[in-house]
């Protein structure tokens, strides 16, 4: 009797565990991202490293953003310029903050508001022209400016606050609230988010070293990695069976940074001669990522101020001991090259050194750590030096890097460069005949844009690196079915 009940149930009992087994669960999907640095900051007035931007444009939405040819596009709002010192704004759809609290033109106006006044923000100096600004209703933004100002909307890029939390004095830094694709879940010992939409949680484990990034990728202990490995490392990944790599062009901007107040580097046949002495497209080809490319100006061909008609200079160092002996230069040069004392930094400044030695430079390196190093930079103390360019979108990066007016702390024109000819088609927004100009003249020389890449385990289907090394391919990572 018990055999036969057995025999009538089983069947039914197996198809009920099976069918009990290909139920998807509950549980809310996640990952694990694996990156070189954790945040600092998550209040967006005050961030400026790389790993917080990136959070917070995951965590924050903006009244602007950028289309593929960096153009302002409307995020939150659209506008229009009444005139040369009005701007309004009109919020195009509601959005809620993670607090359940509606985001209305008042907290536009609190977050900005606040810029103002906060003495310590990096971005307080971009509104210093904004005169007032006023709700004429729940939607709309008017902006009043001292001056006027073409750039304005493609300055409104900071994630809006709620305006109650502002006026409580809430500390955003590590306890966010926006309104963007994905909210803070904890951070504690990592940092966690969940993406609103769908439940999904990511958690961001900070891994120093690049080696170690790619083993807990390759054990499964991490299911995402994005750029920060050197090329080797990358193409290890490729030949992975249970990874996938992704690759795409970037839009980063390494360069060569010039005093040209020193001895020598005021002589343009010398700049000239330096960018000679450099085979770039070796150091792409044997060094960097795939679709790494070489630069010709901070901003790539596609930007819409771009200018694909310049050409790179050719590696040639029997022209660059020409070019440094007419300057009345006794060979070997020695000039000195300032880095940080990251791997890969030092590794590319070793290369540079055997390149320049063919044409008749000297190249001294010397490494420091970040803070000594930069410092350094910003006061001008460097004959030479290697930084890049990272998330530029507007062409008004040309008046602040090599305008005459913008040495530190007004701009960015830490080599001192001044040039009449350019400041007058500065003033005019002449891209094509700026860029021409600064690529004749070579205040720095350009090296490349670094390519982009993602490295992802089995459990992702598909991931899309973004140009800028942002990590918005999170809003739309797609899973999976197989591994859920």
């Amino acid at each position: 009797m018990v055999t036969n009940a057995l025999r009538r149930w089983l069947p039914g009992l197996l198809l009920s565990c099976a069918l009990v087994a290909c139920q998807p669960t509950n549980e809310p999907r996640s990952l694990v991202f694996a990156v070189a640095q954790a945040p600092v900051n998550l209040d967006p007035r005050y961030a400026t490293d790389a790993a917080s931007e990136r959070i917070n444009r995951l965590i924050y939405q903006r009244l602007v953003e950028f289309d593929a040819s960096s153009r302002e596009v409307p995020g939150l709002a659209s506008w229009q310029m009444l005139d040369a010192q009005h701007y309004r704004f009109v919020l195009k759809q509601a959005a809620m903050f993670h607090d359940g609290t509606p985001l209305t033109a008042a907290d536009v106006k609190a977050t900005y508001e606040s810029l103002l006044q906060l003495k310590n923000s990096p971005h307080t100096a971009e509104f210093k022209h904004i005169r007032q600004i006023t709700t004429p209703d729940a939607n709309t933004i008017d902006f009043a400016l001292s001056r006027p100002d073409a750039h304005f909307a493609a300055r409104l890029i900071v994630g809006i606050l709620p305006a109650h939390l502002i006026a409580a004095g809430h500390e955003f830094g590590h306890a966010p609230i926006g309104s963007g694709p994905f909210k803070l879940d904890h951070w504690q010992s990592e940092l966690q988010l969940t993406r609103v939409s769908d439940g999904l949680k990511v958690r961001f484990d900070e891994v120093k070293d690049p080696n170690v990034r790619v083993l807990k990728l390759k054990r499964g202990e991490a299911d995402l990695i994005q750029g920060d490995l050197p090329p080797e490392l990358v193409k290890y990944l490729q030949k992975q069976r249970n990874v996938t790599v992704k690759t795409g062009i970037g839009a980063n901007y390494s360069y060569l940074g010039l005093n040209v107040q020193a001895d020598f580097l005021r002589d343009v046949r010398v700049r000239r001669a330096i960018a000679h002495a450099i085979d770039t497209q070796a150091i792409i080809d044997k060094v960097m990522v795939s679709h790494s490319r070489q630069a010709n100006a901070i901003l790539p061909p596609e930007h819409y101020a771009g200018n694909a008609t310049l050409q790179p200079y050719p590696y040639q160092p029997a022209l660059a001991r020409q070019l440094l002996q007419s300057a009345g230069v006794q060979l070997p040069l020695t000039l000195i090259y300032k880095t940080s004392t990251d791997p890969q930094r030092v590794r590319l400044a070793t290369i540079l050194q055997a390149q320049m030695q063919e044409a008749g430079i000297d190249l001294q390196i010397k490494s420091l750590d970040w803070g000594t190093f930069f410092a350094d930079v910003q006061k001008g103390n460097f004959q030479l030096y290697g930084l890049t360019w990272v998330g530029i979108k507007t062409p008004e990066i040309y008046s602040k890097v090599f305008g005459s007016d913008n040495f530190p702390p007004q701009g960015f024109n830490r080599g001192r460069y001044q040039d009449a000819t350019l400041d007058q088609l500065l003033q005019k927004e002449d891209w094509p005949a700026v860029t021409q100009r600064i690529h004749n003249e070579l205040p720095v020389i350009p090296l490349w844009y670094e390519g982009q890449f993602a490295a992802y385990g089995n459990k992702i289907a598909a991931y899309q690196p973004m140009p800028d090394g942002n990590w918005d391919g999170l809003t739309q990572v797609v899973f999976n079915a197989s591994k859920d």
